[in-house]
């Protein structure tokens, strides 16, 4: 579940692994999704994490940045 947050307007999420490598791979199907879908969210990462901040354009969630995050959630549950 991606958390909504304000000030400012955005939705965050935190995915935790148990392998480095696996952090590399998912963040090279994330690459590919940003340049396709134009959305370029806020990333950190560390040891066993990637978290995300997406800002929101307007002052709800668009479908492309809901379907962004849903592609998000499918690349971490295929890992």
């Amino acid at each position: 579940m991606w958390n909504e947050r304000e000030s400012p307007l955005r939705i965050e999420k935190r995915f935790e692994f148990d392998q480095y490598s696996k952090i590399s791979k998912f963040m090279g199907e994330i690459e590919k999704l940003c340049k396709e879908r134009d959305i370029y969210p806020n990333i950190s990462f560390g040891k066993n994490f990637v978290s995300f901040s997406i800002f929101l354009e307007n002052k709800e969630i668009s479908d492309n940045e809901k379907d962004f995050s849903i592609e998000i959630d499918k690349f971490y549950l295929e890992d």
